[in-house]
């Protein structure tokens, strides 16, 4: 009997130290995998918002891609050079010209105030009635056009301050889009790898998610070219359109305004704040026929907003279209522009995974047997 007490308290101290030996083991190589991972994150890091960016503009622009190869007669890499090349003149040099204007116009202004060759006419007595701010604004109005020196020292620290703030933004802008084109070269070489890195993806994605994890890959791709469409593809739509319209009719820095138009549609204010000031401003300063023909031209920019873009962004998705949209103001707010396809895919995803445990699972034949269109990282 003491033997067998004897064995068994020296297979439980075997356990135990075998037990003790497994987690130690574990331990040390989660340690060493958790390491690993960290120090190739720090690696990439300075370059991930271009690496997201890259895919995303790569997912968006793969059906493109698809059709110009077979346009082609197969060859890839010509039709991802031709969309890589089409990409850097049409986006990114357009715009960065109009931040390089909006910059000079600033320092302009700036110099100007510092050089005191501001010329103000002086207010006009009407200014007075405006309500709450207008005896303010008619005082230092009138101030400046009498003694620009002492309008200056009153206000002039303020406003180069603040000008001072926008040329720095506007910087940034300039680093931004200097990035950005980074990512659109990028871009051109995730197309012909792209179904390979697709599949690798949905593999990881499998061993998180089982074949759940493969349809929340899809629901990216499919969401990302939808808001490529819907909120990229309308804003650049109504950008082109109002800077087009202001062109014709010879209005001042129509490309600045173009651009806020562009910004303001992207960010889902809509281009109402630019449009219709614009349109004030025709009836005030130009006769009735061009006022009334630029009045109707404008206003179908903020129709198009409405119209095309609710279509774009909900088709081919489950996912609500209010949901869609909060994603995408939200995600804007919090992360900025890479929030527009951020917000949304998130939303999307928690939103598939709470009707999937709300729902009986999907039986294995009814995955297989889906459209093959609808796989493949949306690339296919």
């Amino acid at each position: 009997m003491a033997d067998d007490h004897i064995a068994a308290a020296a297979d439980n101290t075997r356990k135990v130290k075998s037990f003790d030996r497994a987690v130690t083991d574990l331990v040390i190589r989660l340690t060493i995998i958790g390491s690993l991972c960290y120090l190739s994150f720090t690696l990439i890091a300075p370059f991930i918002i271009m690496i997201i960016w890259a895919t995303i503009l790569a997912v968006a622009l793969y059906p493109i891609f698809t059709a110009l190869k077979k346009l082609l007669r197969g060859h890839g890499g010509l039709a991802a050079a031709l969309i890589t090349l089409v990409g850097v003149l049409v986006i990114v040099v357009p715009l960065g010209a109009v931040t390089v204007n909006l910059a000079e116009t600033t320092l302009g202004l700036v110099d100007l105030f510092e050089n005191q060759t501001v010329a103000v006419p002086r207010p006009p007595i009407s200014v007075q009635d405006w309500p709450l701010i207008g005896s303010r604004v008619y005082d230092a109005w009138n101030l400046a056009s009498n003694n620009l020196e002492a309008a200056i020292a009153r206000f002039g620290p303020p406003l180069l301050q603040t000008a001072s703030g926008i040329v720095g933004k506007i910087a940034g802008v300039g680093f931004g889009m200097l990035g950005f084109a980074v990512s659109v070269i990028v871009a051109g070489f995730l197309f012909i790898p792209g179904p390979g890195l697709a599949n690798a993806i949905k593999s990881y994605a499998r061993r998180i998610a089982d074949e759940r994890g493969a349809e929340f890959v899809d629901l990216t791709g499919a969401t990302i070219r939808n808001i490529s469409r819907g909120v990229i593809g309308v804003a650049l739509l109504q950008a082109l359109l109002a800077g087009l319209i202001l062109s014709v009719f010879g209005i001042p820095a129509a490309g600045a305004i173009a651009f806020a138009v562009l910004i303001f549609c992207i960010i889902q204010v809509g281009p109402v704040p630019v449009v219709l000031p614009l349109i004030i401003w025709a009836w005030l300063t130009k006769d009735t026929g061009p006022a009334l023909l630029l009045t109707i031209l404008l206003i179908p920019i903020p129709i198009i907003d409405n119209v095309l873009k609710p279509v774009l962004m909900a088709r081919g998705l489950t996912t609500p279209i209010l949901l869609i949209l909060l994603g995408v103001i939200g995600g804007t707010v919090t992360y900025g522009m890479i929030g527009l396809f951020l917000g949304p895919i998130l939303l999307g995803i928690f939103y598939e995974m709470m009707t999937a445990w709300v729902k009986p699972e999907v039986p294995e034949s009814a995955i297989e047997d889906r459209d093959p269109a609808s796989r493949d990282f949306g690339l296919k």
